[in-house]
């Protein structure tokens, strides 16, 4: 079980000076949708995200009912011992909506939403916890990329980071993770598995774990991985049998011993499998990254999943996302925020 951490507590700002400063917590409060080929998304829900985009048009109960089957193969492929049909386990996926109460008074915004997996085991009968975390949405990290760091680069001749970047964002989920309704819910802590970068190169190296595959290194750090440090998580980058490119986990604490095989292969098959949909060019492309790798998402070598996912409209939707973050959670918010990350310590 986790340790149980301290609560952050929250200065309001009122008139001239701080009123009951440091004497509040934001209040969190979670709901569970099930992932199945019944889902839609909620109102609050980022269309953008993964489990959201597979869920919409004419296709979406198709869409739905292979996805499900691709993460189901995948897990039966990895957990393969006493598995001679390769159909013991089957992965229920629930989407845990995180809502935040800034001033106490009902008001809430869609902070974040993640998944968390179920292992349902066919031999024994018995319902496993997997891992949560896995997908991660947030309309504040929208915010930061698609509405702040463009604003902050426009008409600029070369690029660069606004100060304290991410560093809101870092300690609302540093908070979260921190808080009594994460405690209560959640046995341990989360893991984010992200895709690699397309823009850096990854080396071989000799270590290896039967689950999560060979290890490979970045040749150097990345503005996701400098804003998911804020956050509080590092990151290791593996490839997992039978996987033709890395993937990035993030988390707290130690990936490799934290967590049970089971717990592992519940993320590496959902996540691995929204990859194929998403970047089937990274993979689900038709060869393996070898030694040094760079991954390309001009490469034309790669398999169709004959999933429908839009990823145009994906890019634009960020941009409307970021903004709606800007207009009903940071200007609205933004006295008690500032005054608050500045005292926040975790």
């Amino acid at each position: 079980m986790m340790q149980k951490p301290h609560h952050a507590e929250l200065g309001f700002i009122a008139g001239n000076g701080i009123q009951n400063a440091m004497s509040n917590d934001f209040k969190f409060t979670i709901n569970r949708i099930a992932f199945d080929e019944n889902y839609q998304p909620l109102d609050s829900t980022r269309i953008t995200t993964n489990f959201a985009n597979l869920a919409r048009g004419e296709r979406r109960v198709e869409n739905l009912r292979n996805t499900l089957t691709m993460i189901n193969n995948r897990f039966n492929a990895l957990a393969d011992w006493d598995n001679p049909t390769g159909d013991r386990y089957s992965l229920e996926l629930d989407i845990v909506s995180v809502n935040m109460d800034i001033e106490g008074k009902g008001d809430t915004f869609p902070t974040i939403e993640i998944l968390q997996t179920t292992i349902v085991d066919s031999v024994t009968n018995k319902r496993i916890p997997g891992i949560v975390g896995n997908n991660f949405s947030s309309y504040v990290r929208d915010y930061d990329f698609s509405a702040l760091l463009l604003a902050h680069n426009k008409d600029k001749p070369t690029f660069s980071i606004p100060n304290n970047f991410g560093d809101l964002h870092g300690k609302l989920f540093q908070c979260f993770v921190n808080s009594d309704a994460y405690q209560e819910n959640f046995a341990k802590q989360p893991v984010i598995c992200l895709s690699v970068s397309d823009n850096k190169t990854y080396q071989k190296t000799a270590n290896q774990h039967p689950i999560l595959g060979v290890e490979y290194q970045p040749n150097e750090t990345s503005l996701t991985e400098q804003y998911f440090k804020k956050m509080g998580l590092d990151v290791r980058y593996f490839m997992p049998p039978n996987c033709v490119a890395p993937l990035a986990f993030y988390f707290f604490g130690d990936l490799l011993n934290d967590y049970s095989n089971l717990e592992l292969i519940s993320t590496i098959s959902t996540m691995e499998t929204f990859q194929r949909i998403y970047r089937p060019e990274i993979y689900n492309a038709n060869a393996a990254a070898g030694n040094t790798y760079q991954p390309n998402l001009k490469n034309l070598d790669f398999s169709s999943t004959h999933i429908v996912y839009d990823r145009e409209e994906r890019s634009k939707l960020a941009v409307k996302q970021g903004k709606f973050a800007e207009e009903h959670f940071i200007k609205p918010y933004q006295a008690i925020l500032e005054q608050w990350s500045a005292s926040y310590v975790f």
